[in-house]
């Protein structure tokens, strides 16, 4: 990024500026804006520098860089890396039939995992609720045993799932 326009722009509006105040001001303008530059040029570095730490921070782990090159800045992206694609598994079977008798439950989620559930269901092209029933029958399918219980001295205690 070619910083001489920013610096001379800044070097126009100061004689601008000094016009208003006389002959005496331009003079004296004209004599400030060479020993000047080289500040202005590390000013605009600065400001590059801390947009592209904001930057990085929104975009990490990727990262932007502000590199000098001669007297011109130069960005160096470096994207977070992609991700492989895990690869596609079956979805569980549909539960087993059963004598035909259905059970209603309330079931309340955190509003987040409430709307990955509609998310995923969504993906499947089924209802949220043959979601969670494949979801629930893929947990505790064949060869899969209930938690695990044991008598503690402060009542039971459940931990884990076993395959």
């Amino acid at each position: 990024m070619d910083l001489t326009p920013f610096v001379d722009e800044l070097r126009r509006e100061l004689a601008v500026a000094a016009e208003a105040a006389g002959e005496e001001a331009v003079a004296l303008a004209e004599r400030l804006t060479a020993p000047l530059e080289s500040a202005i040029r590390l000013t605009l570095l600065d400001a590059l520098s801390a947009a592209a730490d904001e930057i990085t921070r929104d975009l990490a782990p990727g990262s932007v860089e502000v590199r000098l090159r001669r007297r011109d800045a130069e960005f160096a992206v470096s994207l977070p890396p992609t991700p492989e694609p895990a690869p596609a598994e079956a979805p569980p079977p549909p539960p087993e039939p059963d004598d035909g008798a259905v059970a209603r439950i309330n079931l309340r989620l955190p509003e987040q995992l409430k709307q990955r559930v509609e998310e995923a269901a969504g993906r499947d092209r089924i209802s949220i609720n043959a979601w969670l029933v494949r979801a629930a029958s893929g947990a505790l399918g064949p060869g899969k045993t209930q938690p695990s219980q044991r008598r503690s001295a402060f009542g039971e205690k459940y931990t884990g799932w076993v395959q």
